[in-house]
C-alpha cells in the first residue's frame, strides 16, 4: 500500500470504534473462561482505538493494562478511552511483534493476521508470565465446504482455514487450545454499520481519487460480507504455552 493509500484508508476508517469485528461479550467471555482477575497485566496488542481496552479495564478493575498498535490515529481515539480508568490502562504506539513486559494475558483481536498464528504466537512466548495465556481471534471458515460466496470475501487470504487448521498452527507454536468459540454475525456488524455510515458521509464531500477507490474497496467488502454473513467468521480462541 502506497502512503497516498494509506492515507486514504485512514481517512475511511476514521473516527470508527472498532478496526475490527467483536462484541464485549467475546472479551467477557475470554476473561471468565481464564479466571482472571485481580491485579493482573494485559497486554492489548493491535488494540486499534481501544474498543476492547474499555471492555477489558471495566472487567478487570484492578488490572493494568497496556494496549499497543503501530497507527497513531488509532491510538489517539484509544488514549481518550483510556483516560478516564487513569495510570493503570495506557495506550500508546507499538510494535505487537515485540511487545515490552510480561503479562497475564495477551488480548489480540483480528491482528495476530499480521504476523502469523505460529509466528505470532511464538514470539509471544517470552511476554508470557508463569500461567499466563493468550487470547486471540483469527479468520475461519466454519463450514465445510466452505460457499463461493465466503471464498470471495476471503479473497485477499487464500490461506483462510478450518477450525482444525488453526488449531494445527497453534500447536506448531508449542501452545494448546483451552477453549474456544465463533465470532460470528451481530459482531460484525458492529464493525460494518459505522463503517457504511463513515462511506456514506464521504461520498458526500469532495474527496480525492485515492479516497473514493479506498470508499469503493470498503464497500466492496461489507458488500461480500452481506452476501455470506451466517458464514465469515473469527475463530476467538483461548491459548496456554505447553
Amino acid at each position: 500500500m502506497t502512503p497516498e493509500e494509506w492515507d486514504a484508508f485512514l481517512q475511511v476508517h476514521h473516527g470508527l470504534p472498532r478496526e475490527g469485528p467483536g462484541a464485549p461479550a467475546d472479551v467477557q467471555w475470554a476473561v471468565q473462561t481464564i479466571g482472571l482477575h485481580g491485579h493482573v497485566h494485559v497486554l492489548d496488542a493491535g488494540c486499534g482505538p481501544g474498543a476492547d481496552m474499555v471492555t477489558l479495564a471495566e472487567g478487570l478493575p484492578e488490572a493494568e493494562i497496556t494496549a499497543i498498535d503501530k497507527t497513531g490515529q488509532f491510538i489517539e481515539l484509544a488514549q481518550q478511552r483510556a483516560a478516564p480508568f487513569g495510570p493503570r490502562v495506557t495506550a500508546q504506539v507499538g510494535d505487537m511483534a515485540a511487545p515490552d513486559g510480561i503479562y497475564d494475558l495477551i488480548w489480540c483481536a483480528g491482528a495476530l493476521y499480521f504476523l502469523g498464528v505460529t509466528d505470532g504466537l511464538r514470539g509471544w512466548h517470552g511476554a508470557l508470565n508463569t500461567g499466563g495465556r493468550i487470547a486471540f481471534s483469527h479468520p475461519v471458515l466454519p463450514r465445510t465446504p466452505p460457499s463461493e460466496a465466503v471464498m470471495r470475501f476471503w479473497e485477499e487470504y487464500p490461506e483462510v482455514t478450518d477450525p482444525q487448521g488453526i488449531e494445527d498452527q497453534v500447536t506448531a507454536a508449542g501452545y494448546n487450545v483451552m477453549a474456544h468459540r465463533m465470532i460470528i454475525g451481530a459482531p460484525w456488524q458492529a464493525y460494518y454499520d459505522p463503517m457504511q455510515v463513515r462511506i456514506d458521509t464521504l461520498r458526500d464531500q469532495d474527496t480525492t481519487a485515492a479516497v473514493q477507490a479506498a470508499i469503493a474497496e470498503s464497500q466492496t467488502e461489507i458488500d461480500r460480507w452481506r452476501a455470506a454473513s451466517d458464514e465469515v467468521a473469527y475463530a476467538l480462541l483461548i491459548v496456554a504455552p505447553v
